[in-house]
C-alpha cells in the first residue's frame, strides 16, 4: 500500500453443504487484483472436522496463484460448520498476512456453547484464541495475524467496492453457492 501498488487478495468462503459431520464441505478461494477478479481455486474439506487449515495450505501453496497474492481473507474463522482454521499457523505457513472477516461482532458465549458439543472443545477453543483480538475499525470487523490491524482495516477499504464484505469474498461466496445451488445467493 506505501508504494501505491495493487493488492492481490485471496478470499476464501465455504459454498453451502450439508450439516452432517463427515461430510465435505467445498469452499472457493478467488484471487483478486484490488476489486477485479483474476482467478479462483476449489477444494474440500471435511463437515465439523479439523482439516481446514491443511487444506487451505495445500491448496494454495499448491497454486500458480501462491506467488501472486499480498493478503488472504476469510469469512470468519470456520469453515464447513465448526472446521475451524489456524491462524497463526495459516500466516505462518503461506508466510502473508491472513484476516478472518466478520460481518459483526462474534457472540463468543454462543459460541463456545456450540462448541461444547465436540469432543476436542479446549483444541477449538483454543484457535479461537489463538486467532487474536477481534478489531473493529470503521465498519470492518476482523482478526488478524501478520499485520497491524489498522492496516489491514485500510487494506480491507481498498478491497471493498461498496459495503462492508470485501470483493473476493463476495465472489467467494456467489460462486460457491452458484455451483452448489445452480444459482447464486441474495446476499454476500
Amino acid at each position: 500500500m506505501r508504494l501505491g501498488k495493487t493488492i492481490r487478495v485471496l478470499g476464501v468462503d465455504d459454498a453451502p453443504f450439508v450439516h452432517q459431520r463427515g461430510e465435505r464441505a467445498n469452499f472457493s478461494a478467488i484471487l483478486c487484483a484490488g476489486t477485479r477478479f483474476e482467478g479462483m481455486l476449489w477444494g474440500d474439506i471435511e463437515v465439523d472436522g479439523a482439516d481446514a487449515t491443511d487444506v487451505l495450505c495445500e491448496v494454495i501453496r499448491g497454486s500458480k496463484f501462491y506467488e501472486q497474492f499480498h493478503v488472504f481473507i476469510m469469512d470468519g474463522l470456520a469453515m464447513g460448520g465448526f472446521n475451524l482454521v489456524d491462524l497463526p499457523r495459516l500466516h505462518q505457513e503461506l508466510a502473508r498476512p491472513c484476516v478472518a472477516v466478520m460481518r459483526k461482532l462474534p457472540d463468543i458465549a454462543r459460541i463456545e456453547a456450540a462448541l461444547h458439543n465436540f469432543e476436542d472443545v479446549e483444541r477449538r477453543l483454543a484457535l479461537i484464541q489463538a486467532a487474536g483480538e477481534v478489531y473493529e475499525f470503521d465498519e470492518f470487523v476482523f482478526q488478524c495475524q501478520g499485520e497491524e490491524p489498522e492496516v489491514v482495516a485500510r487494506a480491507l477499504k481498498l478491497l471493498t467496492r461498496e459495503g462492508y464484505v470485501p470483493e473476493a469474498l463476495r465472489m467467494a461466496h456467489f460462486i460457491g453457492a452458484a455451483v452448489k445451488m445452480g444459482e447464486s445467493s441474495s446476499r454476500a
